[in-house]
């Protein structure tokens, strides 16, 4: 439409070009015609103003002549004529009459005018001028006007045309493109992205559905990649929701999916005002199986557990591993007396079978706590550590049984809490203090002394050390004790020297957790040197189970002990590995009978072989030879009579503290 506009606009411009020409052609010709004819009239003396009249009188037919006037040689107006173009509008009417003097022979042009000049008669003989004013822009625009109404058409009708052939041509050339777009609407509304375009139309075009083709292609790839990626992460996710809620051992709800539960029963139970069983077992003798054949076995056994259990339990009974080789059992509704006892029985029996694995046949007990919701107040946390509590109970009755919590289990307990945490505060304020037991040589004179450590609580009283000390070992606090007797003993070591002999021996007993950790020879030695102790005073006691029990790390460490001048004594021997070959290994100085064997002298012959068998088995290896638990006169002379070199026990003296050591310090025979 723009370019057909510029093309009228310059044929309009060209037009008026050519018919300005024309009509300042037409209006010279016209002015020297109208000239030559008023010669004769402009010659005669007497002018015929009529004749005159006659002669511009030919200008009426021309619609744009304004005016005409007839002038004589020295421009005095003859004769005027108004023409058409002048009639038509007043204001013409009224414009000021035209100086013939400003304007030069011939066509002039001035404010939309033709000013035509022209001389009458001969140029060395005129009579005369003649000046015809024609109305140049209203003979333009009628010009103008006519010619858009005959082109008009024709550059509509062109334009229309050029309009169609240009939509037909467009089309055609954008028919690919109307494709293209259709098949991507496709797409979008049929999710199918395994549809191919089919490629047509110009090259650009065709690149552009090839483009396309290739981006289906590798949208479907990634759309292929994405569901294999997405039926992984949902399989991952099933995965995972079993990891999160069941063991991957042995298929049992596990500790979170288990307690979870617990929660939710616990809940509808104290709504309703009933009850709910816990049962908590673990098994008994599995870490040594687990140690000594590996865990792979300990793995079969405890799927093998899962199996008997699950065998033996109803339908709607819940069975969970806890971890490692503790198991839960949460029996279906009935809470009765009866029905603990009959699934606990149910339970010990399916451990009566060994368990065969790989060629052995391995005997696995179990120990089973029971607890009631309703003891424990509906409080998740309080019934299992009542079911925990029950458990251990029934480990400490021997194995192999179960135990129904009772309140009393949770004093028990509480005191054990009690005596952890008071261990510390112990330390600090100096509660704890050392007791000495003499041990006596053949001739019945005090060879060596004892540390034994005791405790006088603020609130309970005297603990003993069998109480405390499993406490410590479980809290991860015996290590302070260790240490604080280290230092006890290298304190008052001096004041024992002093009172009985600078030779005099003082034996400290080391547990399987302080051999385990590898600054004990630091803590002794800063100890002998905070305190001036001479090596040579001290005897470590450690018993065998506990040296065995960290070979390699215990060698070392009594090696580099021994080279400083102390000895050491093995305690509880007999008591614990039955193979005698690690005796010719390891670095000892002292054997010391249990008291087992010592209580037994006077009425098992059996005892009396074995405690001739350890003498005599000391004498062969150079050791010294210590018996323990003498109360009685006749297993006295008894060891003496085998050459025992020392003893200790209430036969001469209880563990007395180092004050009452000052007063009497020769010990008094308390028995015999």
């Amino acid at each position: 439409m723009t370019s057909s506009t510029w093309v009228l606009w310059l044929a309009v411009a060209e037009h008026e070009k050519l018919f300005l020409e024309s009509q300042k052609n037409n209006l010279f010709a016209l002015t020297r015609n109208m000239a030559n004819d008023l010669v004769p009239f402009m010659e005669q003396t007497e002018r015929d103003s009529f004749a005159l009249s006659i002669v511009l009188l030919r200008l009426e037919p021309y619609n744009n002549v304004i005016n005409a006037t007839i002038y004589d040689n020295d421009f005095n107006q003859v004769e005027h004529y108004v023409g058409r173009g002048a009639r038509r509008t007043e204001k013409t009417l009224l414009d000021p009459p035209i100086d013939p003097l400003i304007y030069e022979l011939g066509i002039n042009i001035e404010q939309g005018k033709l000013i035509s000049l022209e001389r009458i008669g001969e140029q060395a003989f005129p009579v005369g001028y003649l000046l015809i004013v024609n109305d140049l822009n209203t003979s333009l625009a009628d010009s103008r006007r006519s010619l858009i109404f005959r082109t008009t058409p024709w550059v509509i009708l062109l334009l229309t045309a050029t309009i169609f052939l240009s939509w037909i041509m467009l089309r055609r050339a954008f028919k690919p493109l109307e494709l293209l777009s259709r098949f991507t609407q496709m797409v979008v509304d049929t999710k199918d992205y395994t549809s191919r375009h089919d490629v047509q139309g110009t090259s650009e075009i065709k690149r552009l559905g090839e483009h396309i083709n290739r981006l289906m292609a590798t949208i479907e790839d990634e759309l292929s990649i994405n569901q294999q990626q997405t039926q992984t992460l949902m399989e991952q996710q099933v995965t995972m929701t079993r990891l999160a809620n069941f063991d991957s051992l042995t298929g049992l709800p596990n500790r979170q999916f288990v307690m979870d539960t617990i929660r939710i029963e616990l809940s509808r139970a104290k709504r309703a005002n009933s009850d709910i069983i816990l049962m908590f077992f673990d098994l008994d003798g599995f870490k040594g199986i687990n140690d000594s054949l590996g865990h792979e076995t300990g793995d079969m056994i405890l799927i093998e557990v899962a199996e008997r259990v699950k065998a033996i339990l109803r339908e709607g009974d819940i069975l969970a591993r806890l971890g490692g080789d503790e198991f839960l059992i949460i029996p279906d509704r009935d809470v009765t007396e009866l029905n603990m006892a009959s699934v606990s029985e149910r339970v010990l029996s399916a451990f009566v079978e060994p368990f065969k694995l790989k060629g052995l046949s391995l005997r696995v007990g179990v120990s089973i706590g029971v607890a009631k919701a309703r003891e424990a107040g509906y409080d998740l946390s309080q019934l299992v550590s009542n079911a925990d509590l029950a458990m251990y109970r029934s480990k400490a009755r021997g194995r192999g049984v179960y135990t129904i919590f009772s309140p009393e289990m949770s004093e028990s307990h509480k005191r054990k809490i009690l005596i952890a945490n008071s261990i510390e505060a112990a330390i600090e304020e100096n509660q704890f203090s050392l007791y000495y037991q003499p041990k006596i040589n053949l001739n019945g004179e005090i060879d060596s002394l004892e540390a034994l450590i005791r405790w006088h609580h603020p609130e309970l009283g005297p603990v003993m050390p069998s109480e405390f000390i499993l406490v410590a070992e479980q809290a991860g606090k015996i290590t302070s004790i260790t240490q604080w007797v280290l230092n006890q003993a290298s304190k008052e070591l001096a004041e024992l020297t002093s009172i009985y002999s600078p030779k005099i021996r003082l034996a400290i007993n080391l547990s399987v957790h302080d051999l385990r950790h590898s600054e004990l020879f630091d803590w002794i030695y800063n100890a002998f040197q905070t305190h001036s102790v001479n090596p040579e005073n001290v005897e470590f006691e450690v018993t065998e189970s506990a040296y065995l029990d960290n070979f390699a790390s215990s060698e070392s460490l009594f090696k580099r002990l021994h080279n400083l001048g102390c000895t050491i004594a093995l305690d509880d021997f007999g008591t614990g590995y039955s193979s005698l070959s690690y005796l010719t290994q390891i670095t000892i100085d002292t054997l010391k009978i249990d008291r087992q064997f010592v209580m037994e002298l006077d009425t098992s012959e059996r005892s009396r072989l074995v405690t001739i068998s350890i003498i005599d088995l000391a004498r062969r290896l150079s050791l010294k030879i210590c018996a323990e638990g003498v109360e009685t006169v006749s297993q006295w002379e008894y060891l003496k009579a085998l050459g025992c070199d020392t003893v200790q026990g209430y036969l001469f003296s209880k563990p007395r503290p180092l004050a009452d050591i000052k007063n009497q310090p020769d010990y008094q025979r308390q028995a015999g």
